[in-house]
């Protein structure tokens, strides 16, 4: 992540800060992109901007942010959970102060593995709240108490699926966010680490990157690994989608769900919200790795201390 030694309260609360954040400003495209990858029969929306157009005609600005008490009450532990496990593999596998690019996908990898446990069970819940208001939307003669129902409640899934309804799709999950972090990780910190040589010609490990080669790193890598996984996001989205619209298919697991959407929807199915999720991804990580730059875990340590 960063070149400073920061501790492992610090970076707990850097990755929960920078989760709160970039889950506050970048929301609204994640739903988009939720209700694109769950399109299979009637196209309710058009686009990212026709989806996000009719949700604040049809629910409001607030259904916009449908779903996002989940995600802003589990993201601060997911976020701290994937950033500081991160940083801590890095440091475990370095020897005197260097990181080969194998010990950088295999941090990558146990960070992604890492933050699973909690990743699984908001995803579950975000995505019934998020997909409603498309539902809703396909029955146009709805009644106004039936179009603006706001999916099943977090208890409520609780209570009739269990703990380990919580995890339905977890396999997808994981088969999503490892790759994504053994992406994600190293092509940061070689971007971060862009230009920063010593006298010798050798890369610098102590220098430390000005700010916006950071923010512009954690945003470039955010978005290539965000696209290179987006069709495994497909596969999970739906797997993880308990109520389906008239005509759409339901899956038994992920060969099921694969082998489906290339024979009813072809390959560019695995595309959905491709440009959704760079656009959430992006910035998420530009501002996590502002976050950590600024050192906003160390100084509310030190208020406290």
């Amino acid at each position: 992540m960063g070149e400073k030694k920061v501790s492992l309260p610090a970076k707990l609360i850097n990755g929960g800060v920078a989760g709160l954040v970039g889950v506050t400003c970048v929301f609204p495209i994640d739903l988009a992109k939720t209700r694109l990858q769950n399109q299979q029969g009637i196209q309710v929306y058009k686009g990212m901007l026709d989806c996000l157009a009719k949700t604040v005609r049809s629910e409001g600005y607030f259904g916009c942010y449908r779903g996002a008490a989940v995600n802003l009450t589990l993201v601060t532990p997911e976020k701290a959970i994937k950033l500081a496990a991160n940083d801590v593999f890095r440091q475990k596998l370095s020897k005197d102060g260097k990181l080969p690019l194998w010990g950088e996908v295999l941090a990558g990898c146990g960070a992604g593995t890492c933050q699973v446990v909690v990743t699984t069970p908001m995803e579950m819940l975000k995505i019934q709240l998020q997909d409603a208001g498309r539902l809703a939307a396909q029955r146009p003669m709805a009644a106004p108490a039936q179009a603006a129902a706001p999916g099943p409640a977090p208890s409520l899934l609780l209570k009739t699926r269990g703990l380990a309804g919580l995890y339905r799709g977890v396999g997808a999950t994981l088969m999503r966010d490892v790759p994504f972090s053994m992406i994600y990780f190293p092509l940061f910190a070689n971007l971060n680490a862009l230009g920063r040589e010593s006298a010798s010609g050798q890369a610098d490990v102590q220098a430390r990157a000005p700010f916006w080669q950071s923010f512009v790193a954690g945003c470039s890598a955010g978005s290539v690994a965000a696209v290179a996984v987006t069709p495994l996001d497909v596969i999970k989205t739906r797997l993880q989608t308990l109520q389906k619209g008239a005509g759409e298919d339901t899956y038994r697991g992920i060969l099921d769900c694969t082998t489906r959407i290339m024979r009813r929807e072809g390959p560019s199915a695995f595309l959905k919200g491709a440009t959704c999720r760079a656009l959430v991804i992006a910035p998420l990580f530009g501002i996590a790795q502002g976050v950590y730059f600024l050192g906003v875990g160390e100084t509310v340590l030190g208020l406290l201390g």
